[in-house]
């Protein structure tokens, strides 16, 4: 059983700037969401093993460790590189506009927030969708139960879209709120709302 959870909200998500490698705090509602997710977990993960893996961000590590604590996690978290946001380029910290007025053929690739997926100098859906394949081949061998993924938006949508036998391109039908997580079991990805 995976457990997919994106990082809290962060001051780049509120100021809609694209993130990539680089980061922004979380802020107080992204603390929040983070605590939420924690107890969502305690009460799935009851008696069972587990192991959590996280991308080597920031954003995605305080969520981890406030995830941890409050579902009563106590084995030390796997950081893996291959887990961290897709690589943005010129984009990272820019605003979907900017990157509009910079690069006006590229269009915005993910509707329900506005943001692209790819920059024209970032990393590409295919290059992400090779080293979260390897990433989620490592997740799904380790010996835990429970297996607990922090990450990313669009990390978080192409695990889910791998998890399911597709390609990384098909990756903006897929969501990845703050305040929910998603079970990944049997073939099956199942949303699981723990609210903002």
């Amino acid at each position: 059983m995976i457990y997919l959870v994106r990082h809290g909200q962060t001051e780049f998500n509120v100021a809609g700037r694209h993130h990539g490698w680089i980061d922004s705090p979380l802020t107080q509602l992204g603390r929040l969401q983070a605590r939420k997710a924690g107890r969502a977990l305690a009460r799935l993960i009851r008696n069972e093993t587990v192991a959590m893996f996280v991308s080597p961000l920031g954003r995605a590590v305080e969520t981890a460790a406030i995830i941890s604590q409050e579902a009563g996690i106590l084995t030390p978290a796997i950081v893996d590189c291959d887990l961290r946001e897709i690589g943005m380029g010129s984009a990272e910290g820019l605003t979907e506009p900017e990157v509009a007025r910079l690069w006006p053929w590229c269009q915005a690739t993910v509707s329900g927030e506005h943001m692209s997926l790819e920059a024209p100098d970032g990393e590409t859906l295919t290059a992400l969708g090779e080293r979260l394949s390897r990433a989620l081949s490592r997740i799904i061998a380790a010996p835990s139960a429970a297996k607990v993924v922090v990450s990313h938006g669009v990390t978080g949508r192409v695990l889910q879209v791998l998890y399911l036998g597709n390609s990384p391109q098909n990756a903006a039908s897929f969501a990845a709120p703050h305040d929910a997580m998603f079970q990944l079991n049997a073939g099956c990805v199942r949303r699981l709302d723990f609210g903002a």
